[in-house]
């Protein structure tokens, strides 16, 4: 098993997000929910959401065990919905409608970006 765990061995809503986010060149941290609404090293807490920004939610302001998913556009947020049983965008109002997801939490920004690969020479 790999020092930091990755959707091969098992998938739930974090793991997901950050995987996401890698494929888009951050490098979010490897956190639990209330240990990335903590975070001040790697994430930034934002008013405004935009893509690839994390969103958490619960049923109250408590970020411990809160449901992590990716802003991927106006108004669709891309998750690991339990619920559904496979990845689901869904809108803000989806999310309010829905007790177990009913709460913003917050909205967190990765700062950190994965190193620029080089690119093959097209000679």
């Amino acid at each position: 098993m790999a020092d930091t765990p990755g959707l091969a061995d098992g998938a739930n809503c974090q793991l997901f997000a950050y995987e996401v986010l890698t494929l888009f060149g951050f490098d979010p941290p490897d956190l639990r929910s209330s240990e990335l609404w903590a975070d001040a090293d790697f994430t930034e807490p934002v008013a405004a959401a935009r893509p690839y920004d994390l969103v958490l939610f619960n049923p109250t302001q408590d970020a411990w065990g809160a449901h992590v998913g990716v802003v991927a556009g106006a108004d669709q947020i891309l998750h690991l919905c339990a619920e559904v049983g496979h990845p689901a965008v869904w809108s803000w109002q989806e999310f309010r409608a829905r007790p177990r997801y009913r709460t913003l939490v917050g909205i967190k920004r990765v700062t950190r970006r994965l190193p620029e690969r080089p690119r093959p020479s097209s000679a």
